[in-house]
């Protein structure tokens, strides 16, 4: 069996100057846990993932404290805490996406599939044309249920 018997060719994608807080709203709104994005002409360019965004809020320190007297004070506004996040949110995809993506072609075994997964440790792969246009996408989930089918 190869890709194209199994991708989901409807595809949710987002665009490089969309802002990361537009790709968090349809990761959580969707219930997914990446985005391929594309140009104009459905290229991709690169993915964004629950684990970028992830990665990137675990670089913004929460607010510094002291503890006095056994009470914990501030020693940065809540304010401009919420203010990095705020900045944050406003960066765009290209900022933050992985540009590096590995992907298949629709006449590509599962079994190979699977071995480039576990192997790369990646939870989808973006299947593409000649012209390297997004035309399906192949997630771990595709993967496990044509497994179920085939057992049934």
């Amino acid at each position: 069996m190869k890709a194209k018997d199994i991708m989901t060719k409807e595809i949710i994608t987002i665009k490089e100057e969309d802002t990361v807080e537009v790709a968090a709203g349809i990761l959580n709104e969707k219930g997914i846990s990446g985005l391929p994005v594309v140009d104009e002409d459905h290229r991709l360019k690169g993915i964004i993932t629950e684990g970028d965004l992830i990665r990137r809020v675990a670089k913004i320190s929460g607010p510094s404290t002291i503890e006095i007297l056994g009470g914990i004070l501030p020693l940065e506004r809540k304010k401009d805490f919420i203010d990095k996040i705020n900045r944050y949110m406003g960066y765009l995809v290209k900022d933050m996406m992985t540009k590096d993506v590995i992907t298949i072609s629709e006449d590509t075994e599962i079994e190979e599939i699977a071995t480039l997964m576990v192997k790369e440790k990646i939870k989808r792969i973006p299947v593409v044309d000649g012209e390297k246009r997004l035309i399906g996408i192949i997630s771990r989930r595709d993967i496990m249920k044509n497994l179920f089918d085939e057992i049934r």
